[in-house]
Order: structure tokens, then sequence, then C-alpha cells
């Protein structure tokens, strides 16, 4: 089994529910983390439409965002500092993208906000890189062209700080999260999926260095197959493969609870054995933390922890 390495911040909630977690609770989690073997930690998105993580002057004054209670983009940083993990900023997600279908209209906002928070926050040391926080499955209007401007930005205004993107599979539990059903029949092909990704994959050089498809929108069966397509395009196209190992269960009515660990487990080894780069996780602080407000993801962090053991021993 690849272990969990890393950890997506939701810190927005847009579809799970806000804990309501001030500076020492955000501590206590990177404790926990820490403890987990987690070493970078990636805001996945720095706001979404009117709400944001940190006081952006530009958001504020052009997009009408509200003003943030807390700076918790320089929270993060500094126990990102204080704890020797990584810190990867998420981009801003004006959600454009999902009224229109049409990537490109979330270059214009980020321009900005990518210059604005390299000059509030690129002195901390544990600013190692960028995610691209736009999602999509498929190919769709913009994307190469979003993800490889933006990609560039990044890089020039950094120094050539890691990007990276986590894009989803369009398999059979890929519904909207508003949605009552958990599946669906309209899905894509592993033939159909490799071709539409090394399309996108071969306008992205220079601009992208890592991608990590989200695992929970296949079924337990289909993760060799797309696992070992994901990792022959990536290769392909000098990219690290990384699995977004999500630890919330799509196959359960109530939208969204920890996984079953056995479901985890299923899927962190099915990246070991097609030699995955690094596992990440959608996320931490819901769906394992010991501090959750679901009870049953203190249990999946001590499940996680106990298999962790005879694995690395």
């Amino acid at each position: 089994m690849i272990p969990i390495t890393g950890t997506f911040i939701d810190e927005i909630s847009h579809d799970i529910p806000h804990q309501n977690w001030g500076e020492a609770e955000w501590e206590q989690d990177f404790q926990h983390m820490k403890r987990m073997g987690i070493d970078t930690v990636i805001l996945i998105r720095c706001g979404y439409r009117k709400f944001i993580t940190y006081p952006s002057d530009w958001l504020r004054k052009n997009m009408g965002c509200y003003t943030p209670p807390v700076d918790l983009v320089e929270l993060y940083l500094r126990l990102a500092d204080k704890y020797g993990m990584s810190f990867y900023f998420g981009l801003y997600d004006s959600g454009k993208y999902w009224d229109t279908g049409d990537l490109t209209h979330e270059i214009e906002s980020n321009r900005f906000v990518i210059d604005e928070v390299w000059k509030r926050y690129g002195h901390h040391a544990s600013f190692k890189g960028w995610y691209l926080s736009m999602e999509i499955s498929r190919r769709t209007i913009g994307s190469t062209e979003a993800f490889r401007t933006l990609g560039r930005m990044c890089k020039d205004i950094s120094g050539g700080l890691p990007t990276f993107i986590s894009p989803w599979i369009d398999g059979k539990k890929a519904v909207m999260a508003a949605s009552a059903e958990l599946t669906k029949t309209d899905i894509v092909s592993v033939q159909d999926h490799e071709r539409e990704w090394n399309e996108i994959f071969s306008g992205l050089n220079g601009a992208v260095d890592a991608v990590a498809f989200q695992d929970g929108h296949i079924e337990y069966d289909e993760l060799d197959t797309f696992f070992q397509v994901n990792k022959k395009l990536a290769d392909r196209h000098g990219l690290q493969c990384w699995t977004n190992a999500e630890s919330f269960d799509r196959d359960m009515p109530i939208k969204f609870l920890p996984i079953k660990f056995e479901k985890l487990k299923l899927k962190l080894e099915a990246a070991a054995r097609q030699g995955y780069d690094k596992a990440i996780t959608f996320e931490f602080s819901h769906f394992m933390s010991p501090q959750s407000a679901y009870t049953s993801a203190h249990h999946l962090f001590n499940r996680y922890m106990e298999f962790k053991s005879t694995f690395t021993k």
C-alpha cells in the first residue's frame, strides 16, 4: 500500500459541513497530520464565488467577495512552516466555469490572485507549489489553455515552483453532489479516457508537473485498469503520477461520510501496484482526523495507522 503523505484543506467547505475551527484546532490538526506522516498540505481553493480564505484586495473589489474573519492562508503557512510541511496554494474558483462549461473564464481573476498571493505569502519557507484548482473529468472547453496559461503564470512568478491538477474520472459514480442519485449510466470508456487525457496532457508541457486523478468515481474492480492508463499517460508526458485517495464514501445515500477503511485500502493498494509517486487525500480534516466532527473519522484514522504500521516496519 502506498502511504498517504498529502492532504487537501477544504476550508471553504462547499458541499461538506464546516467545522468552525480556530487556530488552536487547526494547530492540533496539523499535529495529527504530522503523526500520520503527511508532509504536504494543499489549500483546495483560496475562494469559491464570494467566500475567500484571505483578505484579497482584488477579489473583494472586483468579485464582490466577503472579507474573511481570519487570514487562513497566513495561518496555514505559519503552521506548515512550524511542522516542516510543504504548502501548495489552490487558485480561486469564480464559479463561472460551473455556470458556463468554459474553463477560460478562470484565467482572468487568477491572473491577479497569483500576483497578489505571491507578494503577500511567497516569503514563507513552506510555500512550495501551486494547485490549479479547476476540476474537470474530460476534454472541456478551454481546459488545456487554462491549465497551461495559469500553470506558467504560477511558475514564472515563483521561480518555477511545481504545479499540479486533480481531475476526476468520468465513471459510474461521477454524479453531482446535489443529485439524489449515486450512479449514472453515461460513463467514459477506458479508451476514450486515455485518448482525451493524452490530448490534454500534450498541451501542458512546462506548465504542469503532476496529476492526481480522484479515485472515487469508478468501481473498485476498475481501479487497476484506469490507474494503469493514468500512470502510462503521466510517464509519457513527463508528469508525476499521484493518486487523490478520497477518504469519503461515494456509495452512501448520505453525502458525504468517512469511507469504510476496506475501501480506502483497496484504492491505496491499487495505486501502489501501478507504481504511483505519491498519495494525497481529500481530505484529512473532515474524514480522517481524530478531531473531526464525524466520530467514524476518528476510527478511520486508527484503522489506517494500525495498517500503516504493518507495511512500514
